[in-house]
């Protein structure tokens, strides 16, 4: 007797050793008990999961000599027939090189034929979406009101290309991709009953490398046996398929994660050299972010990730040092690369510079982590870097441009100033003196809406908001506060609020007197001339603990 593959020496020949579609097989044991048997079926799913032999079981169920049943005899003659091929009743047509309207039309005359010797007369039709849309019209009436003998049963890897009108007259079924625990316990089952010896971690890389298609891990298997003999190990599936093992996808993507570019080339080389496609190892790497950025929303929860023991250790150890945006950045990074990979000439230097980008995600942080750790630092630092004694010899000034009056509008009632608008600019100068380098850039938008009953009331616009929030602590206030005593103001509280800025302000440095009220619309105030005092904006203790912190230096200061 000829040799056959293990796929088909261990396909299975009843609904109870389909492995992974149970929602399929008792759906239809159950039509079948129950006499609930419809005249067209649809299986639709990724290859090698069962279509083709899910449907042979149905035909055998619905022609077995005391069917239609799940439970048929396993040396029934016309089961038997159907298993083997041979059959009268069980027509198997490929889709792909029968898909003109003429083949359809000869199925279609004769169909009304009584079968030759079965109860039903079943049509499968594999990889129906290849029919032409003449063909698929031409089946239209036979496949809505069939004789009563007849049997439509269609298979197919991409349903979208299936004619809705086709769709809305067959039941439809869709097959999933065959979970890895699943596959690795059926192969285990093949290998003990022909007594191989295959380690556990090679059975795991096979159904890594089938990807949920279970014909695809037995003829992996298959094609080892011959390979390697009757003993197979983790490094023989490695190095026939060019697969990376879980030890060196881990080493990988913990050197992105630690920022060592270093180790990644150097890694990245090794596993070129040793024969590993890039494509296969970039998705490798996609699964294994993948996987440690549902660890971390899930907060460990494990069903939800088919992995080994060790993976789940691998993954708890990067979670507690990993950010979970950045590696969702990292995974964008790698999509991209593996999107590109496909039309790329050198695919080595294209992981290479995706895996330095990843590396950059993984060192950066995020805009609300930088804010959060500032107000850290400033909370620390009791919010000054400078007393309201320090008087820099050059204010840190921000541009400021004021702001045209709206049209056919009033300021708001809280914008009006208690003290003179030409002696406000001054005090407000005064009191961005006393703040500190860093703290006053929290203010560059800010203005003085009023001042009475002891209440000084600053405004910002809805744009910076985010400063007014940094900008209003205890510490800072209580130098403001300060600044207005020295200028004989006596404040008790110092209150912060989204407000227009006021039509006739204009901001004035502590060298430079306010504009006149009659020119104060038509020219902006400018920043202060010469150069900053470098040396004073170093020496700021909360400028230095920054540095200290994000591990910077200072490059340029600009006004």
């Amino acid at each position: 007797m000829s040799y056959q593959v293990i796929a088909r020496r261990y396909r299975p020949q009843r609904f109870s050793e389909v492995v992974g579609q149970e929602h399929v097989t008792q759906t239809l044991s159950n039509a079948i008990a129950s006499g609930r048997i419809a005249h067209a079926y649809l299986f639709s799913g990724p290859r090698g999961t069962g279509k083709t032999t899910i449907a042979r079981i149905f035909a055998k169920c619905l022609n077995a000599t005391d069917g239609p049943t799940v439970d048929f005899k396993d040396d029934d003659e016309r089961c038997t027939e159907i298993a083997e091929g041979r059959s009268l009743d069980v027509l198997e047509i490929d889709g792909a090189s029968n898909n003109g309207v003429e083949q359809v039309r000869e199925l279609r005359d004769t169909a009304p034929y009584a079968p030759a010797s079965c109860r039903f007369k079943l049509y499968i039709i594999d990889e129906v979406h290849m029919l032409t849309t003449a063909a698929f019209n031409a089946l239209l009436k036979t496949l809505e009101e069939p004789p009563a003998h007849v049997k439509f049963v269609f298979a197919t890897t991409e349903p979208e290309k299936v004619l809705p009108t086709i769709l809305s007259r067959c039941q439809r079924f869709d097959l999933r991709r065959i979970s890895a625990a699943e596959i690795v316990e059926h192969l285990g089952h093949i290998a003990k009953k022909e007594k191989w010896e295959i380690e556990d971690a090679a059975l795991q890389a096979i159904a890594r490398g089938a990807d949920g298609g279970m014909r695809d891990a037995e003829s992996t298997l298959d094609q080892l046996i011959s390979f390697c003999g009757e003993k197979v190990t983790e490094s023989d599936v490695l190095s026939m398929f060019g697969l990376s093992s879980q030890a060196q996808v881990y080493s990988l993507t913990n050197a992105v994660l630690q920022g060592d570019a270093e180790t990644v080339l150097r890694e990245l080389h090794e596993l070129t050299s040793g024969g590993k496609e890039l494509g296969r190892l970039v998705g490798d790497l996609l699964n294994h972010f993948r996987n440690l950025m549902v660890y971390q929303i899930s907060k460990g929860d494990v069903n939800l990730l088919e992995i080994s023991e060790a993976e789940k250790t691998a993954l708890a150890d990067q979670a507690k040092h990993t950010d979970s945006h950045a590696v969702s950045r990292i995974l964008e990074v790698l999509t991209d690369c593996e999107i590109q990979l496909r039309n790329a000439t050198s695919k080595k230097i294209l992981v290479e510079v995706s895996l330095i980008k990843a590396i950059e995600i993984g060192s950066t942080m995020s805009l609300n982590d930088v804010l959060g750790k500032l107000q850290e630092l400033r909370d620390e630092d009791g919010g000054e870097g400078s007393t309201p004694d320090a008087k820099p010899k050059r204010a840190v000034a921000s541009k400021k441009t004021a702001a045209p009056p709206k049209a056919k509008t009033k300021p708001a009632p809280a914008a009006v100033l208690a003290t003179a608008p030409t002696d406000m600019p001054k005090m407000w100068a005064a009191m961005m003196t006393g703040l500190g380098a860093f703290t006053k850039i929290y203010f560059a938008e800010a203005y003085p809406l009023s001042l009475e009953n002891g209440v000084m009331t600053i405004g910002f616009s809805e744009p910076s908001s985010s400063q007014m929030e940094l900008a209003d602590n205890r510490e800072t206030n209580k130098v403001l506060i300060q600044s207005l005593e020295k200028l004989g103001q006596k404040v008790r509280e110092i209150r912060y609020t989204i407000a227009d800025r006021p039509a006739d302000w204009v901001a004035a440095s502590p060298e430079k007197p306010a504009a006149d009220d009659a020119t104060s619309e038509a020219a902006p105030t400018k920043p202060p001339e010469g150069p900053v005092d470098m040396e004073q904006f170093k020496n700021d203790p909360l400028i230095q603990k920054a540095l200290e912190v994000f591990k910077g230096q200072i490059v340029d200061v600009r006004t």
